[in-house]
């Protein structure tokens, strides 16, 4: 199969889309892993740290790969 530049820019962004979508799922699942810890009025751990740490990692890894895809387009229309 063949792969030309117009079928690999909608695979990026199929892949772009799977990221945010799953950086998204995930920040809501710890979000309502906490309100449940909150609601049986659990004793703060090191998970629910470690929870509120992940979601800004996530966040960050899917903001710099948006960052690379965007530099990789600009470089590609830069070079036609």
């Amino acid at each position: 199969m063949v792969m030309n530049k117009k079928n690999i820019f909608i695979m990026q962004i199929i892949s772009l889309s799977l990221i945010w979508i799953f950086v998204a799922g995930i920040s809501v699942w710890i979000l309502n892993l906490l309100n449940l810890s909150l609601e049986l009025s659990d004793v703060p751990s090191a998970t629910i740290a470690i929870s509120l740490v992940a979601i800004p990692v996530f966040v960050t890894i899917a903001i710099v790969l948006t960052y690379v895809f965007v530099g990789l387009q600009r470089g590609n229309s830069q070079d036609r």
